[in-house]
């Protein structure tokens, strides 16, 4: 069996349905942000684009990053409609792991970068730090409990990976090795909140939060 194709199988993934995600914003996303000055934002793994498109609309001049082709044409739809100019939400497809910009952001959200194929979280969270301007922001939020559904659809794919595992506020910690000379952590801990399965299911799943911030430069 080749190696699988991880923006193929993410290109089927997404048009086995209309839309994958809510369309609306993280709360964990929101509840961080909402208090800092807007400036330039990058979203790693934007997905279709609610997380952009949301921090575009509070002032923001957001930039999403997605493997999938398919979800990014659906992101850049979702600004448009929102009325959105290409400078307030821009989408780019390419490889979380391995994409590079010679842009610093003042805010860098890595939101959910688990995956049912092989996907290298370290390189990604990597990628989110590396990014963040000094005195800027990196948010992570991760799954410290995965949906029952979730469960249920990677196991009837056959699928074992460590990438997909739950986190916890330490183990997050030190996958990202942050330097505490450079970086201070203002939040770390879980979160619970309500979600809604594609079926109308209802549960309640903790998540990982991070919010550390650049120091500024000397």
């Amino acid at each position: 069996m080749g190696q699988e194709d991880p923006a193929q199988t993410w290109n089927q993934r997404y048009q086995e349905s209309e839309r994958m995600w809510s369309g609306k914003v993280n709360t964990g996303l929101e509840s961080m942000v909402s208090s800092l000055e807007p400036g330039t934002a990058l979203d790693l793994g934007c997905g279709e684009g609610a997380d952009v498109v949301w921090l575009a609309e509070q002032g923001w001049y957001a930039t999403g990053v997605d493997i999938s082709s398919v979800a990014i044409e659906r992101a850049t739809e979702a600004a448009r409609a929102r009325k959105l100019t290409p400078e307030q939400a821009q989408f780019i497809t390419a490889d979380v792991t391995t994409w590079q910009s010679p842009e610093a952001f003042d805010l860098v959200n890595a939101a959910f970068l688990h995956s049912h194929t092989t996907f290298d979280r370290a390189a990604a969270l990597d990628t989110a730090k590396r990014h963040v301007a000094p005195d800027g922001y990196l948010v992570v939020i991760s799954h410290a409990t995965f949906p029952p559904w979730a469960k249920a659809h990677h196991e009837s794919e056959d699928h074992d990976h460590p990438e997909h595992e739950a986190t916890t506020p330490e183990s997050e910690l030190a996958l990202l090795e942050l330097d505490p000379a450079e970086w201070t952590v203002e939040v770390a801990e879980l979160r619970a909140r309500q979600a809604i399965g594609p079926d109308g299911q209802h549960a309640t799943l903790d998540d990982t939060i991070i919010l550390a911030r650049r120091s500024v430069a000397e």
